[in-house]
């Protein structure tokens, strides 16, 4: 795509890259209108920012659609190594001045480069295939930053992957992705009905395990194999019918006080018992 606002040149050096200034330019717009759902479902694209969470979603094969870096910083050397790989990947890249910077990012002091990738959705034949010890469920969760945090957390323990059910937040969202600290990228994340979720894990043979105020233990001679750890929503919890599909309800132990911890204060702890019980496979 060219038109007025952009010069352009072969993809090779910093200095072969588009420069742009305004705010009307096709390409800024399209990357500013990307905190927006409605953007990201048109565009199929979302946001990543920063060199450090970029150089992330490289190493784990994400291909970057556009990107756009602070002239100031595009001569850094590690910088250029970004830019450079990017484009060689096919990635557009811009240069522009630190006000543009300011609105792609909608907020004062930005990152100095700002990715936009296509989305990326696995299934649950990914998930057996990444192996691991287990893997994440949340129903609900509504929060961008909990959800965030839980693909970081999951990222963390080494499960095989994350899945969504129910009416989830966009775990593509500007806030859910600066949350997962790059672990977006490194995590298969799966979309689907409860009940198709609930009979992938029979088949796969894991226990599902959810946080829970009415704790039910396993039933008696069940053994402790792989597991599916469940969270509900922040608000609500998990409905009846759903606690009621689980084979194991687990209660936090808190002293008086707080009545409840935050979903992705708690779904780490559940994650990270569920990872002692498997010997902390993988661990560093």
């Amino acid at each position: 795509m060219k038109n007025k606002h952009f010069t352009s040149a072969p993809a090779s050096t910093p200095a072969s890259f588009e420069r742009v200034e305004s705010f009307a330019n096709p390409a800024v717009k399209l990357l500013r209108s990307l905190d927006q759902k409605k953007s990201r479902a048109e565009s199929g694209l979302f946001l990543s920012e920063g060199l450090r969470h970029v150089r992330e979603a490289l190493a784990h094969g994400w291909r970057p659609q556009l990107m756009v870096c602070a002239e100031a910083a595009a001569s850094r050397s590690a910088m250029a190594e970004v830019l450079v790989q990017a484009a060689g990947l096919g990635a557009r890249v811009l240069l522009a001045p630190d006000r543009v910077m300011e609105k792609v990012a909608h907020r004062d002091n930005p990152q100095t480069l700002i990715g936009a990738f296509a989305q990326r959705l696995a299934d649950f034949t990914t998930l057996e295939a990444a192996g691991g010890w287990g893997v994440l469920a949340l129903h609900e969760v509504r929060d961008p930053g909990n959800l965030g945090t839980l693909l970081r957390t999951a990222d963390a323990v080494g499960v095989a992957g994350v899945v969504l059910t129910g009416k989830c937040c966009d775990p593509f969202s500007v806030e859910a992705v600066r949350a997962s600290m790059g672990s977006l990228f490194a995590m298969p994340l799966v979309q689907a009905e409860f009940a198709a979720f609930d009979a992938w894990r029979r088949r796969a043979g894991l226990r599902l395990r959810a946080a829970s105020l009415n704790p039910r233990g396993l039933p008696e001679g069940q053994g402790r194999g792989p597991v599916a750890v469940l969270m509900g929503n922040e608000q609500s919890g998990l409905p009846p019918e759903i606690e009621a599909a689980c084979d194991e309800l687990v209660r936090l132990p808190m002293r008086a006080g707080p009545d409840s911890l935050n979903v992705a204060s708690a779904g780490a702890v559940m994650l990270y018992d569920a990872w002692r019980e498997r010997g902390h496979v993988g661990a560093a």
